[in-house]
């Protein structure tokens, strides 16, 4: 018997290593990742600039505390807020620790304004992560259930329905940011409209709230963008994300811009391991792959190519209902339940996910080649075809 809390349904496979795209089980078996970790391993495995980024920092210093400064952190925080549009940062380690910050900050902000029980509006369908704060802020009765009485100061509203936003606007007063993914990710792969964000944005600057955006898994290059919400017109005031910013070390950073960006002081938050030497070092290697190999325009082809060979193999069957994402964030939602899908797809050699119950994601590393990327695509519409 495992030691283990068994709070994972495992997969009955245990990987021993991987290369690029591919990872190798302890029997010598080959798989190709089309999951990246749930989009952590951007570079795909074992890359060979994150991996001496991280042997060079640990030559060196590992960890030192934030009561002093962090060469490494400093430079990464002038790095992604450049690259994100935004002005400073904060480091935990993970996404939902990222989320957690960007709800305090929001909480401080109502308060600064006298709103005595500060209310964020998140949407249904979305998921920021299992803390207690993040689990509330969460849009999935089933997660939660168990883990009552959640946090309060939460208002839920339905996806892409800008009246719902206006009428929390006129009836109450408590609301003071607004909280989204610019693609529900767990929720099934389901992206917000354009519009439906450019008027947020709007009512946002009119409501003095702060509008922040969960990148945690649409950041860092994964939709063909540094930033999904970097092709669309506007710029938020809180930015969290995680995931393929270490590509697999744990780090995740909350950014803000303006008014945000000067809410915490020494004493509102902290984070002991949060952006130490080690995990920056990585991520700092990251942002200089994703920009020497000029990933952000390759991840778009990538994306094209996969979403193409599937729509033309599988659409004909009729199972194929829908298919959604942005870039190497992909889901492909079937006519039915397909969750028996994931063990075909490893006895097949491929790495999925499928969420929401009916939904195929692909989050495959943003370094694949066309060779790869056919591969994957083909795989999965024999899958589909299969059912």
């Amino acid at each position: 018997m495992s030691a283990l809390m068994p709070t994972y349904a495992r997969l009955p496979v245990t990987f021993s290593h991987g290369e690029g795209v591919y990872l190798f089980d302890t029997d010598g078996r080959r798989y190709l990742d089309g999951l990246s970790g749930i989009a952590v391993n951007g570079l795909g495995h074992a890359h060979p600039g994150v991996t001496a980024a991280i042997r060079a920092q640990a030559d060196k210093l590992v960890h030192a505390s934030n009561l002093y400064g962090i060469g490494p952190q400093e430079q990464l925080a002038e790095r992604l807020a450049g690259v994100a549009g935004m002005e400073k940062c904060f480091f935990g380690n993970s996404g939902a620790e990222a989320n957690e910050a960007a709800i305090k900050i929001a909480r401080l902000h109502g308060h600064n304004r006298g709103v005595e029980k500060p209310a964020i509006i998140v949407l249904e369908g979305a998921f920021h992560g299992r803390t207690l704060a993040t689990l509330s802020a969460t849009g999935n009765r089933k997660i939660q259930a168990g883990f009552e009485p959640l946090v309060s100061g939460f208002v839920r509203a339905p996806v892409n329905d800008i009246e719902a936003i206006r009428h929390i606007a006129t009836n109450n007063p408590d609301v003071v940011a607004f909280l989204a993914e610019p693609i529900q990710g767990e929720g099934g792969v389901n992206e917000l409209d354009l519009d439906y964000l450019q008027a947020v944005r709007q009512i946002c600057d009119e409501q003095g709230w702060l509008m922040m955006l969960d990148e945690v898994q649409t950041g860092n290059g994964r939709t063909g963008n540094w930033f999904a919400y970097q092709d669309m017109g506007f710029v938020p005031d809180v930015i969290t994300t995680a995931k393929g910013l270490g590509n697999g070390v744990p780090i995740g950073a909350c950014m803000a811009r303006g008014e945000a960006a000067n809410i915490f002081g020494p004493g509102h938050h902290g984070s002991t391991y949060g952006g130490n030497p080690l995990v920056c070092a990585a991520a700092l290697a990251v942002l200089d792959a994703i920009e020497g190999e000029d990933l952000l325009s390759h991840v778009r082809r990538m994306g094209g190519l996969i979403r193409g060979i599937i729509e033309e193999q599988a659409g004909a069957t009729g199972r194929l209902v829908e298919t959604r994402g942005k870039g190497l964030m992909l889901g492909f939602q079937l006519d039915r339940d397909c969750p028996e899908l994931v063990q075909r797809a490893l006895d097949n050699g491929l790495l999925i996910n499928v969420t929401a119950g009916n939904t195929i994601r692909l989050l495959p590393p943003l370094v694949i080649n066309e060779t790869q990327a056919t591969e994957l695509a083909e795989g999965v519409a024999e899958l589909i075809r299969g059912l």
